[in-house]
């Protein structure tokens, strides 16, 4: 499972290993010098705040250093730290046959591997973004992590896979018991309806490199 703690601790040694405080790595990135600070990283009604994916992007450029290496300085050698090897291909690749069982578990060759936090699903995957179609939400080369076994609730970040092959990654706006509706992440694309029969499978997307 992917702590609280753990990607905030990252964050502090990052700083460290820089020779910087945490409001020094804030303001090299070009982000205001307080967005670190420890009031920042819990809320008045005591519900734990997250870095964005923004600025963790931010904080890596500014210190030349890969997704790899912060995800490493999560492991402090507890539970929480276990690190997981997640498959990933390219999102074109997806919708091809072989990569995926039928309950939409991760299969067969052709896959890479990365190393990341545990994320509580064994068969969690990643896959490669290409092209310009889910900008402003999902750039070319972001990564995103899917769950097949997270739970899904209205306004989740889906990726959906028809019984025709092909693979979307959209919003769940809306669920009946016959069909669902997806909105685009694009504006320039509209929302559409599938049938619930023309699914093969959906899972969450948990977590994006932006």
């Amino acid at each position: 499972m992917l702590r609280h703690q753990d990607v905030w601790g990252a964050i502090d040694r990052l700083a460290a290993e820089n020779g910087l405080s945490a409001s020094a790595l804030a303001r090299r990135s070009g982000l205001d010098p307080t967005s670190f600070n420890k009031s920042k990283r819990v809320a008045r009604n005591g519900k734990p705040r997250w870095p964005t994916t923004e600025s963790l992007a931010k904080i890596l450029e500014a210190t030349q250093k890969t997704m790899g290496h912060f995800v490493s300085l999560m492991h402090d050698g507890s539970e929480g730290g276990v690190m997981q090897r997640i498959p990933v291909i390219g999102y074109a690749q997806a919708g091809r046959d072989g990569f995926f069982d039928d309950a939409g578990y991760p299969t067969g060759s052709g896959w890479d591997a990365v190393d990341f936090p545990n994320v509580g699903d064994p068969n969690a995957y990643a896959l490669e973004i290409s092209g310009n179609s889910m900008e402003p939400i999902f750039r070319d080369g972001d990564v995103i992590i899917v769950s097949p076994r997270a739970s899904i609730r209205r306004g989740d970040r889906v990726v959906v896979r028809t019984k025709a092959g092909e693979i979307l990654a959209k919003s769940l706006s809306r669920q009946t018991a016959n069909r669902i509706e997806l909105t685009s992440f694009n504006p320039d694309h509209g929302a559409i309806e599938i049938g619930l029969d023309e699914i093969e499978w959906m899972a969450r997307i948990i977590w994006a490199s932006q």
